[in-house]
């Protein structure tokens, strides 16, 4: 047998070691022979290879024509049959585990297997064993998890088939199912064109989570991989980037007839999604199934079932649905829709798609959601026209006009509507986070179950599934997503799913994250002399500037607000609450903004407080421009110079962010008396 290694590394020593060097190295090794089991045979012919090693690199001449022989290519020990046991076993201390695995698999095999019960047959085994755990470990140090999978896997058969080391073989099978997670995620996340380990990655997953009782895990499935429930959908959020919609539809479908009822929502979710984008209306039907068997204390299907009548084209039913839903609030903010009844159902729907559905599969990136398109499709047409639904023909035909003719800004704009009213502020759907989620500091501010929806339209389930990144670094399973640049790129899964990444609900709330950032204004107002663009609504901030006092304008009172007061009251609504966020008072928020802008304001600094944090921002309007105006409604677009730090009890800084162009729409609205901030969306 040769030996892939040669007598520097047998001996552990450095090619520049000289003779004491090598004759320490030498009787070290000897007072240190290895203690898991081998026989005295191998052990003896151990020392004596090491011997032989140790005297030709102490000799210089045999040395030297050792080393010559290496520089002119030679490569590789040559040993005699009763001294390759022997060999192998210094291979494998020799750190060559996979080589040695390999060759004393090899060697268990006929024609050379060697007599059963012998000890050479004890030897060789246990070798194998020792060296394909430790092969399987270098491979995951080298992130090919599933190729160290399959080494344990070929490990595990071979000790089966010896009848030998049952408890070697125990441990190399715990080994593998702690590596489950991780071969998954290595065999889906590689390219397209590697059909067969996506496939395998597929019979994978489906099988582990059949282990487990479902995606809610029911058969003590912590001891399954190692996972408790929260890593478990951490690692879960991970494989839906690389799946597409087919093929999450039909996993989820097949755990959802097993019991898992979380997986009847994903399951309608990824039809929706599927059907959608692809143009095929009748997985919508096949949706709508599962979101009506869906038994979950506060869910309230009606308004997304409507949603699906409406892309059908039946709009009388879906207007119905949404007015038999239980939640009062969405009555109420139908009843007080700034437009027709369609105008919000379309909305509505455009919305939810969009921040909730079209979210976390590999094969769909829609950016916006063209209804006009999803109608002027003909397979969309002729399933229409098959369920004999006239309504949804004169709106495709039409072409949603009354919604094209719509200015962009109007459109945004619309998809926030809220009436003045407080009982009519609801949350359009979309999103597990909430509204003052801040992304850079989410480690340390927020639990895992405490981003979940405040909204019921996919409370429970969308919050376990749809995520960000950031909730991986709260999880022991951190550190195998950490190390993959695959994942982490796609946080970039925020350009993500993300953000990635996006993250599909991150994509959603970052919004009202960065509106949450914004939290500050120490702006000056320009002169008069420095205003420019006034005629189309604009104004442009020069680096010199004046400083007003922006206090004396509030409230704001005036029927036909100036530009600058428009600005004055923006300024008013960011250091108001830069003020409590840092744990200061603020005399003039509340008259600034609606209560429930101000509510969000007071919990999230009960929730800083509790953690014993503080935040201290800074938001300097760049820009202001009015894209609406009406008696009781204006809409701006804002630019801010923004800079956020949350600070500990100790003055420690925890997180800091920096933006130095953010976009931002705020929506303002009149009250009897005073104009109000309603709504803001950033990244407009």
């Amino acid at each position: 047998m040769e030996l892939p290694i040669d007598h520097f590394r047998l001996l552990g020593v450095s090619p520049s070691a000289n003779a004491e060097e090598v004759l320490r190295a030498f009787q070290l090794r000897l007072d240190r022979p290895p203690k898991q089991g081998f026989t005295y045979e191998v052990l003896a012919q151990r020392s004596e290879l090491l011997r032989l090693s140790a005297d030709l690199l102490s000799n210089p001449a045999e040395r030297q024509s050792y080393e010559l022989a290496l520089i002119e290519g030679s490569s590789g020990l040559e040993l005699s049959s009763n001294r390759e046991v022997a060999g192998l076993l210094l291979l494998w201390e020799s750190n060559a585990s996979f080589q040695a695995f390999k060759l004393a698999k090899k060697a268990l095999q006929p024609p050379q297997a060697p007599a059963l019960g012998s000890g050479r047959e004890s030897d060789l085994t246990l070798i194998a064993a020792l060296a394909c755990r430790d092969a399987s470990i270098e491979e995951q140090a080298c992130r090919r998890y599933a190729s160290g999978a399959d080494l344990l896997q070929e490990g595990i058969q071979l000790l089966q088939r010896m009848g030998k080391l049952v408890e070697e073989r125990k441990t190399l099978e715990s080994d593998l199912e702690s590596l489950l997670p991780y071969r998954i995620l290595d065999l889906l996340s590689r390219e397209k064109e590697d059909d067969i380990s996506h496939q395998e990655g597929l019979m994978l997953l489906e099988d582990f989570v059949n282990k487990r009782g479902g995606l809610e895990g029911k058969r003590n499935s912590e001891k399954i991989a190692g996972l408790n429930q929260n890593d478990f959908e951490l690692f879960f959020l991970q494989i839906r980037k690389f799946l597409t919609a087919k093929e999450q539809s039909k996993i989820y479908v097949n755990w959802y007839r097993r019991g898992s009822e979380d997986a009847g929502f994903l399951a309608a979710f990824a039809l929706i999604a599927s059907g959608y984008s692809y143009r095929k209306p009748e997985l919508l039907q096949e949706a709508r199934k599962y979101l009506r068997n869906i038994n979950i204390n506060g869910f309230d299907p009606m308004p997304l079932i409507g949603c699906l009548d409406l892309l059908l084209g039946d709009v009388t039913q879906a207007e119905s649905r949404f007015r038999s839903s239980s939640d009062e609030k969405l009555k109420d903010w139908l009843d007080n829709y700034p437009g027709e009844t369609l105008g919000a159902l379309c909305d509505y729907c455009r919305n939810w798609l969009k921040k909730d559905v079209l979210v976390g599969f590999s094969d769909v990136e829609i950016q916006t959601v063209n209804l006009d398109d999803w109608f002027a499709s003909q397979e969309v047409q002729v399933y229409v026209e098959q369920l004999e639904a006239k309504g949804a023909l004169g709106i495709a035909k039409a072409g949603f006009s009354f919604l094209s003719s719509l200015a962009p800004e109007q459109q945004i704009e619309n998809n926030s509507s809220r009436t003045l009213e407080e009982k009519a502020d609801l949350p359009m759907p979309g999103g597990a986070l909430g509204e003052n989620f801040n992304e850079s500091s989410f480690k340390s501010r927020l639990d895992i179950k405490e981003i979940f929806l405040r909204s019921n339209l996919v409370e429970k389930i969308v919050s376990k599934y749809y995520s960000t990144f950031e909730l991986i670094k709260n999880s022991d399973f951190k550190s195998f997503i950490l190390k993959r640049p695959i994942y982490t790129s796609s946080l970039a899964f925020i350009g993500l799913f993300i953000v990635g990444t996006s993250l599909g609900v991150l994509t959603q709330r970052k919004p009202s994250q960065n509106n949450d950032l914004i939290n500050i204004s120490k702006s000056e107002l320009v002169k008069p002399e420095d205003i420019k663009n006034r005629d189309n609504g604009s104004i442009k901030i020069e680096n010199n500037k004046e400083k007003l006092d922006f206090k004396k304008s509030i409230p704001l009172t005036s029927l036909d607000p100036s530009n600058q007061e428009i600005k004055s009251l923006v300024e008013s609504w960011l250091e108001g609450k830069a003020d409590i966020l840092n744990g200061s008072e603020s005399q003039f928020l509340s008259s600034v903004a609606r209560a429930s802008l101000f509510n969000r304001v007071i919990e999230q600094r009960k929730k800083d407080k509790l953690l014993g944090q503080r935040q201290i921002i800074n938001a300097d309007i760049t820009s202001i421009n009015i894209v609406q105006k009406s008696d009781r409604r204006i809409a701006a677009d804002v630019e801010l110079n923004y800079q956020d730090q949350l600070i500990s009890s100790s003055g420690e800084i925890l997180s800091e962010t920096v933006i130095p162009s953010l976009k931002v729409k705020y929506i303002i609205g009149k009250n009897k008396k005073n104009w109000l901030i309603v709504d803001y969306i950033s990244g407009n």
